[in-house]
């Protein structure tokens, strides 16, 4: 592969049609449609691909509406915890369904979004998250309504629910006891809705994956309902499609050698730092040099992770973090003023497209 001046993120379109002929199996066997969660990912530059695949795109603000329009097309669902009334005047040019987070807003907004198919998020009292700061069930948590006779009072206004309950869950059985919990709990509301969305976090692209249980347990909860089922999948569409390549800028020791790439979890992958895990390496190879690798910012927590590696690192060496699609590019900031990585698109015939690259007049562009 042709060297390019480093940082960058790499998406890997071989990989992200393995995900996706997934999603598309799941539709075929199921029912259940599939719109992207822009939340996850955002970057456009393949969407000419995930459009094939996909029924659409779900959002989480105006402007994730209106991309969503724009660039991929087809079904445009737009939720937000919050709308301004300015809000649903812009996004009604943009969606098809608006979902509200609360019935106060649903309750305020319900005639400037009249002509829409109109949703209300739920919130089931129970989920599934390795974070609370990602758990949708938490403790006083504001997503969604957990009071049934406050949903049963403006069900009439509504076509669809939904249940938002997950965070990486690869566990079908807890998945499927939570499906019957809901099923019971909500059976009158189900019973007088179009559509029901299951939301994200599940990880059903993952290897070993029960797929057929899955979509018959997906296609017996519509079919009792008489419900459309929508799935929005972020990380289970794109999970190892891509990496994030950087390069050895030095090596320090402070009891251990300490690497330092040019590129930042603070800046580049954000949700490493505030979930404290680290990302995995598709290069160096692993062996028994014990390295830590570390970001350039001046973060003093600013630290990939600990490593061992096949040989000591040095500067010009190749560092390859993988799994770098979700929650990244749609992260990244300018912290430091650190270079921003490039886009770059390994496309389905091997040739390498970069798609968009930054500089100074990105960066004070993003300021004032």
């Amino acid at each position: 592969m042709t060297r390019l001046a480093t940082p960058y993120y790499l998406i890997d379109e071989k990989r992200l049609v393995h995900n996706l002929e997934i999603i598309r199996q799941v539709r075929d066997v199921s029912g259940a449609k599939s719109v992207l969660a822009l939340k996850c990912f955002s970057t456009w530059s393949v969407f000419g691909l995930m459009r094939q695949y996909l029924d659409g795109t779900t959002s989480s603000s105006v402007l994730e509406a209106r991309l969503g329009r724009d660039k991929f097309g087809k079904e445009v669902h737009a939720y937000s915890v919050g709308y301004s009334r300015d809000d649903i005047v812009a996004v009604r040019e943009f969606a098809d369904k608006v979902i509200f987070n609360s019935v106060s807003q649903l309750r305020q907004h319900q005639r400037a979004a009249r002509g829409l198919k109109l949703g209300l998020r739920v919130n089931p009292g129970h989920s599934f998250s390795h974070y609370d700061l990602a758990d949708p069930a938490r403790k006083f948590s504001r997503l969604g309504v957990s009071d049934p006779a406050a949903l049963r009072a403006v069900a009439p206004l509504l076509s669809g629910l939904m249940f938002h309950f997950n965070c990486e869950n690869d566990d079908l059985d807890n998945f499927c006891d939570a499906l019957d919990r809901i099923g019971r709990r909500y059976r009158a509301l189900l019973k007088n809705m179009e559509w029901v969305s299951l939301g994200g976090g599940l990880c059903f692209t993952k290897p070993g994956y029960d797929l057929d249980r899955f979509c018959a347990r997906l296609k017996a909860f519509s079919e009792a309902f008489g419900v459309q089922i929508y799935l929005e999948p972020g990380e289970a569409a794109i999970t190892q499609t891509a990496q994030l390549v950087t390069t050895v800028l030095d090596v320090v020791h402070n009891e251990i050698d300490i690497a330092i790439v040019d590129a930042s979890t603070e800046a580049h992958m954000l949700d490493h730092l505030i979930y404290k895990t680290s990302p995995k390496l598709t290069a160096p190879a692993a062996g028994r040099f014990k390295v830590m690798i570390a970001g350039r910012s001046c973060l003093a927590g600013d630290v990939f992770g600990t490593y061992r590696l096949r040989a000591r690192p040095k500067p010009g060496t190749t560092v390859r973090f993988a799994d770098a699609a979700g929650y990244t590019m749609v992260k990244k900031n300018w912290f430091n003023g650190l270079p921003m990585p490039s886009i770059c698109v390994k496309r389905l015939d091997g040739t390498l497209d970069t798609v968009r690259t930054f500089g100074y007049k990105d960066y004070v562009a993003s300021l004032s």
